[in-house]
């Protein structure tokens, strides 16, 4: 033999050794993802319900588990050949710890899910520190239960990582195959081509979903976000959104400068159903976390929890078809009040930073409006209190300004959202009664809270008594009352609210300002706790113009969004009661559409989270990330095949995307002309 292979030899046996302790380490990896996988829907499904097709399942969990694996593999071996040509011993404890850390991660991410039944992102490092522990905290906080939970889970990866190894025999041709086809697949990026079909439910396609990969993914692609070459400033870009004609765009006046500027083209359509009044009307906006259409008024597709809520919209113009903004809290007093584009993790995230704007609130301050804001809860939390405050709001409310004698929500660990729906409306109502008022018109937005995570409401068991109730009314036979029971909570919390409403407006009937009041009712969101049927449904809420002014009612089919009702409040207005504002504005919104008929004239982003904004909606279309549905005259939504409509609402949320950018790197939303002679006087 001669000297190059004597030396050579050493090096080709450890790098065989090192090739088989990694594949076999590996492998005890990808049967702990397995193993978890058949844990997170078994538990899931105990809590929540088990989808139909459970071998389907079954099947897309662990491919997405295999190819989580395989994404990373080829890189991790990379760096574990070294070590071990030096150190094995080092190499193996090294990787058995960074194994049993990833797992410990994803048995975490894996029981994020299971609370919130939507993976976790991105979206963490959109909350400061203190968003986060509050909302951990009224979550229910960390149990000693969930301790001893990781402690055993823990104790088991470590047994299997120390035992395990030496039961498995490889040899080196089948330990070459993971590193190998990791690297084939890294190079022809052939995992990204794998994509399950779409499933019985939203539910389930996340259930599948590996936790780790889509959390990892997002981290990335968050600190590191692709380069985008597109140019804001070609002609497919300024001015046009995808060419379809019926689908309302703006004319931008100064798009480099002021990205959103355009000249104020919004219609006045509420007069029609309104009667003429002499003075200015009050206007109470009821913001309802989590009032999802799921569950709300008749032909809700998961019956209807909201028997008073329906009654009033009976009597009101009602959008049975209508859209948050945002899939969480974050994004509705922007684009419900300012019509704002959600910038880098919503607008509300830019804090101190926030450009200079107009809003329903601070325009209406400037025409000579009192304006106030109620919330049962912190208003610091998403930096709510900040963007209030910009606008000049006359009177922010939370629970730092409720009196003694007001009761709280029931604490978790010592955690509580804030002062239950019934004693922040008994609030509003003393702190506003007429003896008290100033003679100006009123702004008043109220935020309601009970509806939150975790569900513990007062008068608990009362209301899990009316939710059997309730069921019974609804005509469910035993096995859906025995899956609806998984969020009893929920559903009670719901019927609380409602029953709050109820009070509220029965105690409002009695004021002297009620004839000339205008109610609007909405949700920030969807209650995202129950599982949601598909993609949409996460943002669909009900829009309620309640009001003695009334002169007819509607039920409207078309759809709207959070962005328009400002546009056409102030547009209502400026017709009926000359109220000052600019023509040109950065209304995101061009107004609320009143057609009975299903149709969308709108072309709109949805953010799902601070950090996801891969929604989009244009005409009858509604893109999520890169697949394309079609929506339905009840707002559901089925997966379609049209790589021209496919492309036309890419490139229209594209060019929202680049302005929304300018944004983000500091461009104005108005003029400092327009800042300057519409900010309310002090």
């Amino acid at each position: 033999m001669k000297l190059e292979d004597l030396k050579t030899q050493p090096i080709v046996g450890k790098i065989k050794a090192a090739t088989i302790s990694f594949s076999v380490l590996s492998l005890l990896w990808l049967l702990m993802l397995f193993v978890l996988s058949i844990f997170e829907i078994v538990y899931n499904g105990k809590i929540h319900e088990f989808p139909p097709n459970i071998a389907g399942i079954i099947f897309w969990s662990f491919l997405a588990d295999t190819l989580f694996l395989l994404n990373y593999l080829f890189i991790i071996y990379l760096v574990y050949i070294p070590v071990f040509l030096f150190r094995p011993l080092l190499a193996k404890i090294l990787y058995k710890v960074f194994i049993a850390v990833l797992v410990v991660i994803h048995i975490s991410l894996i029981l994020y899910f299971s609370k919130a039944l939507l993976p976790l992102g991105a979206d963490l490092y959109g909350y400061s520190i203190a968003d986060i522990k509050q909302t951990i905290g009224a979550s229910g906080g960390v149990s000693v239960i969930m301790v001893l939970g990781f402690v055993v889970c823990i104790a088991c990866i470590i047994t299997v990582l120390k035992w395990l190894p030496g039961k498995i025999k490889l040899g080196f041709g089948a330990a070459v195959v993971l590193p190998a086809l990791s690297l084939l697949l890294y190079v022809t990026s052939t995992s990204k081509m794998i994509t399950h079909g779409n499933l019985h439910s939203d539910f389930a396609n996340s259930l599948v979903v590996n936790k780790s990969d889509f959390f990892y993914s997002s981290t990335l692609n968050h600190f590191f976000p692709d380069e985008d070459e597109v140019d804001i400033y070609a002609d497919s870009y300024i001015g046009d959104y995808g060419g379809q004609q019926s689908i309302a765009a703006y004319n931008y006046v100064d798009a480099g400068n002021f990205p959103f500027l355009h000249t104020d083209s919004s219609k006045d359509v509420l007069s029609p159903f309104f009667k003429a009044t002499a003075t200015p009307p009050n206007i109470v906006i009821v913001l309802v976390e989590g009032l999802g259409r799921a569950f709300t008024n008749e032909g809700a597709y998961l019956g209807n929890f909201t028997p008073f809520i329906d009654s009033l919209s009976n009597q009101s113009l009602y959008w049975r078809n209508f859209l948050s903004e945002g899939g969480r809290t974050f994004a509705v007093l922007p684009s419900l009040l300012g019509s704002l584009p959600f910038a880098k993790n919503g607008f509300l995230e830019l804090g101190e930073q926030m450009p200079a704007h107009l809003s329903l609130m601070s325009l209406l301050k400037y025409n000579g409006y009192h304006t106030s804001f109620y919330y049962g809860g912190d208003s610091h939390f998403d930096n709510m209190d900040v963007f209030l405050r910009k606008n000049q709001v006359d009177e922010l409310n939370d629970e730092k300004s409720f009196p003694a004698g007001y009761t709280k929500l029931p604490a978790t660990n010592g955690f509580t959202w804030g002062y239950n729906d019934k004693e922040l409306f008994r609030h509003y109502l003393t702190t506003r009664s007429t003896g008290n008022q100033p003679s100006a018109p009123q702004l008043s937005v109220i935020l309601t809270v009970a509806t939150h995570d975790p569900f513990i409401i007062n008068e608990e068991t009362a209301y899990l008594q009316r939710f059997e109730q309730r069921m019974v009314k609804l005509g469910f036979d035993g096995a859906k009352k025995s899956k609806y029971r998984s969020y009893q909570n929920q559903y009670a919390s719901i019927l609380y609210l409602d029953d709050a409403m109820r009070d509220f407006f029965a105690a409002y009937r009695k004021r002297s300002d009620y004839a000339n009041t205008m109610f609007l009712i909405t949700g920030d969101h969807r209650m995202p706790e129950i599982p949601m049927s598909d993609k949409i449904d996460r943002y669909h809420v009900p829009l309620i113009i309640y009001s003695p002014m009334l002169k007819r009612t509607a039920q409207l089919s078309s759809i709207s969004t959070h962005f328009d009702i400002s546009p056409s409040l102030v547009a209502y207005l400026k017709t009926n009661f000359k109220i000052k504002g600019p023509s040109l504005v950065s209304w995101m919104g061009q107004g609320l559409d009143t057609s009975v008929n299903f149709q969308n004239l709108h072309q709109y982003p949805l953010m799902q989270t601070k950090t996801d904004m891969i929604d989009f909606i244009m005409g009858e279309y509604h893109l999520n990330g890169t697949s394309l549905f079609k929506l339905s005259s009840d707002l559901g939504e089925e997966p379609v095949q049209d790589d021209n409509k496919l492309n036309q609402l890419q490139n229209a949320f594209e060019a929202f995307k680049k302005r929304n950018n300018l944004v983000i790197n500091g461009a104005k939303i108005i003029p400092d002309s327009i800042s300057r002679h519409y900010a309310p006087k002090k």
